[in-house]
């Protein structure tokens, strides 16, 4: 069964060993950063970690108890999607995706269990939740009440760095979930950090464009079970409806309530609810904050949320992560979308044969493609291909490699890369659109991406010369020289 809120998971997180609960009061401005930070960097922590999830039970200034590094190893995001491997998430998804027409009676009956699954990931509408066991108005709404991070000194203040932000395409009334860090202003504003490039951005530009003196509800959750709370971050078509895909994930339908300002519906077993509006004729300055990119993003001119109504269990959990140098718990989050989504893009793309992303990559930064090359050019088709994909469109840098090439052995991809490459010929650059949080580039939210064909060259592609043969022993004296091996006192 799926997990039926956000302490559901807390509870599987401590029996398996991967929570660990600080009672000390902690302070949320800087501390709770620095002891995730050192948690995290402990070089005795396991494998594909970066340490346990943290419960601070008494963060300082507030009654409500912070949970902060969830999902920040391999393990964890298995226990989130409930699998033994996050291919097992992958190959569900690929089963959906490579449902074909049916063509005959036959064909059609052999579909009816997957249509009928499907059909029951829709979202549930219930007319009463746990997230509104409490319900602030007026004087009681303060945003002061929760333990809202300050992860960094310089940050521009708190910021709430893990919330499900719901609005609707003012033309189609369609829902979106997304996920943008909101800096705290006062008690009842927040910055709304929509990137140019994000549905939410969006959704402003076509609303403002409509009534430029209008304003937009906004939702805005925090904390819900595991795969609910991840979903405003995945990568889905923009025309599938993310809690359809968190039904998906969960095997269970998301049960959705009508917030009592709007008519927006939020998740029933949310932790904590704020609902208000942003308006579509007010900025203000947002920023800098300590982003995933180990530097911190600029000041910059983003819309207002303004906070109405609060509601929230009877106890909340404030769901949070840090965010900052890599790796930090939103590596293992992007490593999970990785390994999940590679089936459709190998759909899409079925020379492709596997994708890394490195931590130091921060996500854009860079992506290493294996493939099996067909044709001359072939490398740089599927370097465009990617910058056409989503928010792959963000790939500052994307080497090539041939389908021989274990992509998550970096050492081997620089040494092959390196050795495969005239940088004059096989190095090619594109103007497009770049992350909003890339500093480097020379305007914000549009710059250069560089495509490294580093595969093997053919005489088709005008290379004339012989291609050696790598150096590897042949199988017969390594067997010999097995056989021997006792012998040798080694």
């Amino acid at each position: 069964m799926a997990y039926r809120d956000l302490r559901d998971f807390v509870r599987e997180l401590e029996k398996e060993g991967e929570l660990s609960r600080v009672r000390a009061e902690v302070d949320p401005i800087l501390e709770i950063t620095e002891i995730t930070q050192r948690v995290a960097r402990d070089p005795n922590k396991k494998a594909n970690s970066v340490g346990p999830a943290l419960l601070f039970e008494k963060p300082k200034g507030s009654r409500v108890p912070l949970l902060v590094n969830t999902f920040g190893s391999v393990r964890r995001m298995e226990l989130a999607f409930e699998v033994r491997r996050l291919e097992e998430v992958a190959d569900r998804i690929k089963g959906f995706l490579a449902m074909e027409s049916p063509q005959g009676l036959f064909d059609k009956i052999k579909m009816l269990p997957k249509l009928a699954e499907l059909g029951s990931f829709f979202p549930k509408t219930v007319k009463r939740g746990d997230c509104k066991d409490v319900v602030r108005t007026g004087g009681d709404v303060n945003l002061f009440d929760f333990p809202i991070l300050k992860c960094w000194p310089q940050d521009g203040g708190r910021f709430i760095t893990f919330p499900l932000v719901f609005t609707r395409n003012p033309e189609t009334g369609k829902r979106n979930v997304g996920m943008y860090r909101m800096q705290v202003y006062d008690e009842r504003t927040t910055g709304m950090h929509w990137q140019t490039q994000k549905h939410g951005a969006e959704h402003f530009r076509r609303a403002r464009a409509a009534n430029p003196d209008g304003r937009i509800p906004v939702s805005v959750a925090i904390g819900a079970d595991p795969a609910t709370a991840l979903a405003g971050m995945l990568p889905i078509p923009p025309d599938l409806d993310e809690m359809m895909f968190a039904g998906f994930l969960r095997r269970e339908p998301v049960e959705m309530v009508k917030c009592e300002t709007n008519d927006l519906e939020v998740p029933a077993n949310a932790e904590i609810v704020l609902e208000g509006y942003v308006s579509l004729n007010e900025m203000r300055t947002e920023g800098p904050f300590g982003d995933h990119t180990g530097f911190y993003s600029l000041e910059g001119e983003f819309p207002v949320f303004h906070v109405e109504c609060i509601t929230h269990k009877k106890d909340p959990i404030y769901l949070t992560t840090v965010v900052g140098p890599p790796p930090q718990e939103d590596y293992f989050m992007g490593y999970a979308v990785e390994r999940v989504f590679l089936p459709v893009m190998k759909m899409q793309y079925p020379e492709i044969v596997e994708v890394a992303m490195p931590a130091e990559g921060i996500f854009h930064n860079l992506m290493i493609v294996a493939i099996r090359k067909s044709y001359p050019g072939h490398a740089r088709k599927i370097m465009n291909a990617i910058w056409s994909l989503g928010q792959a469109m963000f790939a500052k840098v994307i080497v090539v490699v041939d389908h021989d090439v274990d992509v998550h052995n970096y050492r081997e991809v620089v040494w092959k890369a390196l050795c495969a490459i005239d940088p004059e010929r096989d190095v090619q650059f594109v103007l497009g659109p770049v992350d909003t949080l890339d500093h480097a580039q020379r305007l914000q939210d549009y710059g250069s991406k560089m495509g490294i064909d580093a595969t093997r060259k053919w005489a088709t592609e005008g290379f004339t010369r012989p291609w050696p043969d790598e150096i590897l022993m042949d199988e017969t004296t390594k067997a010999r020289v097995a056989g021997l091996w006792k012998t040798l006192g080694l």
